[in-house]
């Protein structure tokens, strides 16, 4: 299949932006034929370019019509639908509440699929999108890059906070307190590359206890470290074999974010500390969110995205303008001033010209 995904920015080493870079090289890697679109492309872009993946900033430069297109953020997902509007698209939510993760209402769009159920409910209770038009595809890891470490110790004596974004306030210190109360040292992923790591396989496996969310909170899990979610947003759980399936239906993300983040928590959440535990904890996540597994799921939905997909008549294409009209109207006040918000009605009454 020739798939275009599409990405507000393919730049740094962040959630979306990582997403798309793995699902991209493991879909050549068997044979499809991904093409990236993403209005801003840094080194993150350059690296998958190294791969032998195209990507483009400019949708129009594509002479090839895609199969089918996988769509993050609004806006490129908006634009590569409007320019390719008899493809049917995949819209997907990592988001609970940023801006661009909000879904383009758009006929050629066949599924919404959300990591995990906090951001279906968004999809279906804040924006109106059937229930059976959702899916939910879990976040995945890629095996081949994370490898089972050596056994826990029985007492933990080194934490890190994992993380691709810098902190403030009382978050660091209240977790640097909690593990002082254990006798654990506390550092920085970041403190320690000097920048965002490029390689945290290599790092993660020097740790015992691992702060994360998300996909990092899934890479540690999958070397094998006792995991805590927690970033600046606040804390969560110890990752259990018993809280295990709970917390990867919320993509160990914000809604099990539950905890205040003060000393006492930390502290109490470190004394839940077991190295059997833990182990149990990275076979489970092993099993079960393998990049091969996951980008199987997605290859269904691409066929039956395409399957159920017909050609659409007049009054399809007319529904197509009006959502879009109807997009650009709601951009957000910040983003619809000066000339951004000029080249978009401009694009527009292009596109109408064309219709």
């Amino acid at each position: 299949m020739k798939i275009l995904i599409t990405n507000g920015r393919l730049a740094k080493r962040t959630g979306t932006e990582m997403y798309v870079y793995e699902l991209a090289i493991e879909l050549l890697a068997r044979g499809h034929e991904p093409v990236v679109y993403s209005p801003a492309v840094g080194p993150l872009g350059e690296q998958l370019r190294g791969k032998t993946v195209p990507v483009v900033q400019q949708v129009n430069r594509l002479a090839v019509t895609p199969d089918v297109i996988h769509g993050h953020h609004f806006e490129p997902l908006l634009c590569a639908s409007l320019r390719y509007p008899r493809t049917p698209a995949i819209f997907c939510c990592h988001s609970w509440n940023s801006h661009q993760d909000r879904p383009p209402r758009l006929p050629s769009i066949q599924t919404y699929v959300a990591v995990d159920e906090a951001c279906r409910d968004r999809l279906v209770y804040e924006f109106g999108v059937p229930e059976y038009c959702t899916q939910i595809v879990h976040n995945f890891v890629n095996l081949q890059r994370f490898h089972p470490r050596d056994d826990l110790p029985v007492r933990p004596s080194r934490a890190l906070l994992f993380t691709n974004r810098t902190t403030i306030g009382r978050f660091p210190r209240a977790l640097a307190a909690g593990c002082r109360d254990h006798g654990i040292q506390l550092d920085l992923l970041r403190a320690i590359a000097g920048k965002n790591c490029l390689e945290p396989e290599k790092v993660l496996p020097k740790y015992d206890v691992v702060f994360a969310r998300g996909k990092a909170a899934i890479e540690a899990m999958a070397v094998g470290n006792a995991v805590i979610l927690g970033d600046r947003r606040g804390l969560g759980p110890l990752v259990t074999s018993e809280n295990f399936q709970r917390l990867r239906n919320l993509n160990f993300g914000r809604r099990a974010f539950n905890r205040p983040m003060r000393t006492a928590e930390v502290s109490r959440q470190l004394a839940n500390y077991s190295a059997a535990d833990a182990s149990t904890v990275s076979r489970q996540i092993r099993e079960q969110s393998p990049i091969d597994l996951i980008v199987d799921r997605w290859l269904e939905l691409y066929a039956g995205a395409i399957e159920s997909f017909a050609s659409p008549a007049p009054a399809a294409m007319e529904a197509t303008m009006r959502a879009a009209a109807e997009h650009l109207e709601q951009l957000h006040p910040s983003l619809a001033r000066g000339r951004r918000m000029e080249k978009w009605r401009a694009v527009f009454a292009k596109l109408v010209g064309l219709r």
